[in-house]
């Protein structure tokens, strides 16, 4: 049976099975909009599956109609004070720094929309599928405020002028035109969201636990360096990942033409 896991005020919901975490976004009534509370609450969740031996992947969702609708605009325009905007934007980056830093692979699993941040929240997350029927958009320009910090995660998943093109535009796409552009992994039929999500995410959780920590982290980090750096950087990190037991098992398994029995180590 799957253990289920709630904080205390319902707004992250955790589902556990077979090594999988599946996180849900739970303000259905709000679009899953993104209120400090519930980012807060996201944020000690991903702290706790990454101190999860058990957990091996995390799949990130939306309860209700639809995965995220961004930021609670009514929640900031009931407080419209400098210090409660810059209080905000804050959590938020934490909370998208939170998923990049976590050692543990995160998929979002998207359906309906997920607009503004919460286009954010699917760029930001390492791998993404969505039904057929979904849409994105970074629609801040239409109320005079321009979607910068979801520019973040977009425009390091997206070409320059597909970024550009949303943002300045607006304008809802496709799940279909999503994938065209790198936004998302893999669409699929609403009826096969669950199971497409599910298929990635235990395909990766058989992979050792260590191997995924080490090459999340340093895909992430190269990112921002020059060419040299970079292979600098990555062949350390391949001379460290080598040393590892699981390397020496993996290799051997291959060798020996048999299944690896991962340790984590």
């Amino acid at each position: 049976m799957p253990m289920t896991k709630e904080n205390s005020e319902n707004l992250i919901i955790r589902n556990d099975t077979d090594g999988i975490s599946n996180l849900i976004l739970n303000r259905p009534k709000s679009y899953n909009s993104l209120s400090i509370s519930s980012m807060k609450a996201l944020i000690e969740q991903i702290k706790a599956v990454s101190g999860d031996p058990s957990v091996k992947v995390v799949i990130l969702s939306g309860s209700g109609k639809g995965f995220c609708a961004g930021h609670d605009l009514k929640e900031m325009r009931r407080n419209p004070e400098r210090e409660f905007y810059e209080k905000t934007f804050n959590v938020c980056a934490k909370m998208m720094m939170s998923i990049i830093n976590c050692p543990k692979p995160v998929i979002a699993k998207v359906h309906g929309i997920a607009t503004a941040a919460g286009c954010q929240l699917v760029s930001t997350c390492d791998l993404a599928v969505t039904d057929e029927n979904a849409k994105f958009a970074t629609p801040g320009v239409n109320i005079g405020l321009f979607c910068s910090t979801p520019m973040v995660g977009l425009s390091r998943n997206v070409t320059r002028k597909h970024a550009m093109e949303m943002l300045l535009t607006g304008d809802f796409i496709s799940a279909q035109r999503a994938y065209e552009i790198g936004l998302v992994n893999k669409v699929v039929p609403e009826t096969e969201l669950d199971n497409a999500a599910i298929e990635f995410a235990t395909k990766i959780a058989s992979k050792s636990p260590l191997t995924l920590k080490i090459g999340k982290e340093a895909f992430y980090k190269q990112l921002d360096k020059d060419m040299a750096g970079a292979y600098e950087y990555c062949s350390k990190v391949m001379v460290e990942n080598m040393m590892a037991r699981d390397a020496e098992e993996g290799i051997d398994a291959f060798l020996e033409k048999r299944e690896p029995v991962w340790k984590g180590e």
